[in-house]
């Protein structure tokens, strides 16, 4: 059983190659994934894919887009990888998607590529005001879609007027922002589409007022969570339905704060930030995420769930 899907892989693998040389596609084999996430932990992936145009990434998908186990990368900020070998396609969409414009109606449509980071400074620059909060979210237009990322009382949610996206056969689609149920965190979108761009309202604004707010809420951030280090933001949610309480008091009344497994270790500056402090393995960061989960559990009853995503 294991040599037949073993010989299925490599002949899905030879056609990639051949796919590869014939559109003149950037697909590597065996890629390193380590020095793609912010955690800098990880193995390989089988394939990794990085489309450069829309119509790259359309004939990908008709051809193996069903036949593949595929996972989409933004930043790598919220992103636990695998020691080891990815069995399947990691697509990492390029520059191309990170195109960013505005329409006369202010209007601005964002590639999923693009930072939130660099969102923010467009918006600041053409005096779009509701977006300053994305100067605080280390990650893409992508992934901030997919999770509903926020901060400081705002959410992508709140900000969206559409998503345009590809499924798994390679047929683009667009979403109106109301057709979508957002969750905290979450949304009823399906994991199999990947996100193109979105469309994003705010309000006239000026450029003092914008600025102004992004140095407060900076200054807030800086001062309370960890900067330059090896680390994907928050852990775990804030269960909100279940206490009124924000994860890291549960994690603060129910962990001794110097727990560590190798070189995974709860951030000093914030306890639901775990850190790589040098060479921590997947394991390593795994079972300080296990550990906190259950004995947060055992000490107040609440089940944690996870904010990071995990590429095992």
């Amino acid at each position: 059983m294991d040599k037949r899907i073993t010989k299925i892989d490599i002949m899905l693998v030879e056609k990639i190659k051949k796919f590869s040389i014939e559109t003149n596609s950037k697909c590597y084999f065996d890629y390193d994934l380590k020095k793609s996430n912010w955690f800098n932990i990880g193995g390989k992936t089988k394939v990794y894919f990085k489309p450069e145009s829309l119509s790259n990434l359309v004939a990908f998908l008709k051809i193996f887009g069903k036949k593949e186990k595929i996972f989409t990368l933004g930043a790598g900020s919220n992103t636990l990888i695998n020691d080891n070998i990815f069995n399947g396609v990691v697509i990492k969409l390029g520059k191309n998607f990170s195109n960013i414009s505005i329409l006369p109606n202010g209007i601005i449509i964002a590639g999923s590529a693009c930072s939130d980071k660099n969102l923010s400074e467009f918006a600041l620059n053409h005096e779009v005001g509701g977006l300053e909060f994305l100067s605080c979210i280390p990650g893409t237009v992508g992934g901030g879609l997919r999770m509903n990322a926020g901060c400081f009382n705002r959410e992508f949610k709140d900000i969206l007027v559409s998503v345009q996206a590809i499924d798994r056969l390679g047929s683009v689609i667009t979403i109106p922002a109301n057709k979508i149920l957002f969750k905290y965190r979450n949304n009823d979108l399906s994991e199999d589409l990947i996100f193109l761009s979105a469309s994003f309202k705010g309000q006239k604004k000026s450029k003092k007022k914008i600025e102004k707010e992004i140095k407060e809420l900076r200054q807030v951030k800086d001062s309370n969570q960890p900067t330059k280090v090896k680390t994907s933001g928050s852990t775990f949610k804030n269960p909100i339905t279940q206490t009124k309480k924000k994860v890291w008091e549960l994690i603060k009344e129910s962990v001794p704060l110097d727990t560590s497994f190798g070189d995974a270790h709860i951030s000093e500056k914030h306890c639901n930030f775990f850190v790589n402090n040098n060479n921590a393995s997947f394991n390593d960061m795994k079972k300080l995420i296990d550990f906190v989960a259950e004995n947060v559990q055992k000490k107040t009853g609440i089940k944690l769930e996870k904010e990071i995503k995990i590429l095992e």
